[in-house]
């Protein structure tokens, strides 16, 4: 039996803010970095809200210099649902270009890779369809946020 191809259809725009970086330090996982969530923006046909405050990145930098990303956080949708976002994947690149993100430069995220698996998850019907679907994303590394385009596997 021959299985479709799938397809991904684009659900929204995501903007997440970040705050200022905290160090742990070396772990035997490696180097372990929190960096809290402040705030953002959803925008899409099917889900637009606010990103609230109080979620953060526990990410992970290897020695390689590739960045294990592991966030969690909320966003209330603007007709009042609340849905849990929790993001997975890995950040990459040569280390020039690196070194510019992690220095705030504004870089090209076709100079580096960085994608996620996204999961949602809500208790409201009307959204229903987020916990019943795989979503991936394609994203970005701003000086101050996260931005990242988030598509539905079809």
């Amino acid at each position: 039996m021959e299985l479709p191809e799938p397809g991904l259809d684009r659900v929204a725009h995501v903007r997440v803010e970040l705050g200022d970086l905290l160090t742990v330090g070396p772990t035997a996982m490696g180097l372990r970095r929190i960096v809290p969530i402040v705030g953002g923006r959803i925008d899409g046909d099917r889900l637009s809200g606010e990103i609230l405050p109080g979620g953060a990145d526990w990410q992970l930098m290897h020695g390689d210099g590739s960045t294990t990303i592991d966030t969690r956080y909320t966003a209330r949708t603007d007709d009042g649902a609340l849905i849990y976002l929790a993001t997975s994947g890995v950040r990459h690149g040569p280390a020039t270009v690196l070194r510019r993100l992690a220095d705030g430069e504004p870089v090209d995220p076709r100079e580096y890779y960085f994608r996620l698996g996204v999961r949602l998850e809500t208790g409201d019907e009307r959204y229903a369809w987020l916990t019943r679907t795989v979503f991936v994303a394609y994203a970005a590394r701003l000086a101050d946020a996260v931005a990242y385009d988030l598509y539905a596997v079809a």
